[in-house]
């Protein structure tokens, strides 16, 4: 039997002797191994394998919904945007004689009066009806007067019989001034009477209160007469139906109803009595800023950007007005006249400014109105306005 031979320790190594406290020691892990991409051998289960990170699906979905509503609504944008601006062109070319837009968006401003105020003279005519005698009569005088800096402002209604001085003509009624001189002398009389300087004018064929009535959806107003009824028995040849019919309350009217509203004024007629007109004239006068309120209430910048609205409310404006108002001057004034809250603009007769009367019957080639105080003397009603001028 073969001994095997014990090996003797190696000398140099040392054995139970502890380790100085100033080596650390660390764990020792192999390295991953590195998978190189064309090595289509794959073992899920080895420990080396990790899933490669693939981007959620719902985010691509998202991105691209997102991209396809922005494009989505650039295009509607674009195409309300040319739409509008066609619309607007077409009747500014008709309104001003120049279609341009640039014109239309840029402003110098308004023009104003001394006091601050931009004082707008809007006269009312029936050249739309050939068969209306005096067709070419102002028969209906607003004197809009707005205050920029406090957004308040009142409506005048000036009686077309009111006894006045015409210029170059004599003493008449001063619905006669424009059928003598046009907007220019009616202007020059109101200036005069009124002491108020017309910064603009409006001659506004009535055919535009039922076609803007019409393209607004009709309007809202509230009769309260004190005989709790409206009621004027000529007819209205349209509809066949008297001209007005309203009981006191709430009423929805269409663009020949709020027509007939403000010509009504309870004329003699054969088809019997009127109701609530026996002020005549200045019941038609009340009614007529009724109307106007009325269409100012549901007049927004919404509804004038709104291409399926727009094209009619500012055909209806261009075929039946004429103004002097400027290209540049109609979208800072409209924007005042909207900025006014409909309770800071004050409807104002001068058959009633704070209860008083200051006109009185009078016959003059006719039967007319003329200042309380005395023919061509204004100064009280003067007095009276200059509180609203404030």
């Amino acid at each position: 039997m073969v001994k095997k031979r014990k090996s003797k320790p190696n000398p140099d190594i040392q054995t139970g002797r502890a380790l100085p406290q100033n080596i650390r020691v660390s764990s020792y892990s192999p390295r991953k191994a590195v998978r190189h991409p064309d090595d289509l051998t794959i073992n899920r289960d080895d420990e080396t394998y990790a899933e490669p990170r693939r981007k959620p699906r719902w985010r691509k979905v998202t991105t691209r919904t997102i991209l396809l509503i922005f494009l989505l609504a650039l295009a509607a944008i674009l195409t309300i945007g040319i739409w509008d601006a066609r619309n607007i062109s077409s009747a500014s070319q008709k309104m001003f004689g120049s279609g341009n837009l640039l014109a239309l968006v840029n402003s110098n401003g308004l023009k104003t009066a001394d006091d601050g105020r931009v004082n707008v003279l809007v006269a009312g005519y029936s050249v739309d009806d050939p068969g209306h005698q005096g067709a070419d009569l102002t028969d209906s005088i607003l004197l809009l007067s707005m205050n920029p800096s406090n957004h308040t402002g009142y409506m005048l209604s000036i009686p077309r019989d009111l006894y006045v001085k015409i210029p170059g003509f004599g003493h008449a009624k001063i619905n006669e001034a424009y059928k003598d001189g046009g907007m220019s002398l009616l202007e020059q009389v109101v200036e005069s009477d009124f002491d108020t300087q017309i910064n603009y004018y409006a001659l506004v064929d009535y055919s535009a209160v039922r076609d803007v009535v019409n393209a607004l959806g009709g309007v809202n107003v509230t009769i309260s007469s004190p005989d709790g009824r409206l009621y004027d028995p000529n007819k209205d040849w349209t509809t066949g139906e008297p001209l007005v019919d309203l009981n006191n309350g709430p009423h929805h009217l269409n663009g020949q109803q709020a027509l007939d509203l403000t010509r009504a004024r309870g004329d003699s007629s054969p088809y019997g009595y009127s109701v609530g007109f026996e002020q005549s004239d200045f019941q038609r006068t009340a009614d007529q800023r009724l109307v106007f309120t009325s269409i100012k209430n549901k007049l927004n910048w919404k509804l004038i950007l709104n291409p399926k609205k727009n094209s009619q409310i500012l055909n209806a404006v261009a075929d039946n007005v004429k103004t002097n108002v400027t290209i540049g001057e109609a979208r800072p004034l409209f924007s005042l006249f909207n900025n006014i809250p409909s309770s800071q603009l004050k409807s104002l007769s001068l058959r009633d400014i704070n209860g008083k009367t200051y006109v009185e019957d009078t016959y003059y080639e006719g039967s007319t109105q003329s200042p309380a105080a005395g023919i061509n003397d204004f100064s009280e009603i003067n007095s009276a306005l200059q509180q609203f001028n404030e």
